[in-house]
């Protein structure tokens, strides 16, 4: 008999995003994003950080005061187009923790992308999110918010000797 209890797509491409938002840095808010294809391939992912050759050593993570870091930050929406390295993305599906900004939005519409999938829309009601609803709906953008089953996704580095239930074993 098989297994029944495996996740769904939506639960695995948005687990890779939530994995993704764990590399970055900043101590408030991570975000990650995984982009896929119809055939449900990764085309890439991304996760909110500075750009490349900009250390976080030397650049701010404060949300407020004279220097933030919202002018140098990329989101993870954009990261993951600009991480594709030139892949057709029309037609596209981007997974994200929290629903993209306007900024994200004008990408996600301009690289092709035709469904934006969420968790998170806890900025629903301020400007820029109503305007990338707005861009995107407008654009034909399809915007889904995952209902998932489970709560959670446990990931165990604690390596299984021959318990039959690793992808890795050979019969």
């Amino acid at each position: 008999m098989k297994r029944t209890d495996y996740i769904s797509w939506d639960e695995y491409f948005m687990g890779i995003a939530l994995l993704a938002s764990m590399r970055s840095k900043d101590p408030n808010t991570q975000v990650g994003a995984c982009i896929v294809d119809s055939n449900n391939i990764i085309l890439s992912t991304g996760y909110n950080g500075f750009p490349t050759g900009c250390s976080d050593d030397e650049f701010p993570w404060e949300r407020s005061g004279e220097d933030t870091k919202y002018p140098y930050v990329v989101h993870a929406e954009l990261n993951a187009i600009l991480n594709s390295g030139g892949k057709d993305l029309r037609g596209a599906s981007i997974y994200v923790a929290l629903f993209p900004c306007n900024e994200c939005a004008k990408a996600i519409i301009q690289s092709g992308i035709k469904e934006v999938v969420y968790l998170s829309d806890k900025y629903a009601n301020e400007k820029t999110t109503i305007a990338s609803k707005r861009m995107l709906q407008a654009a034909g953008v399809k915007l889904r918010r995952l209902e998932s089953r489970m709560q959670q996704l446990v990931i165990d580095f604690t390596p299984q000797e021959n318990d039959g239930n690793r992808c890795c074993d050979r019969a």
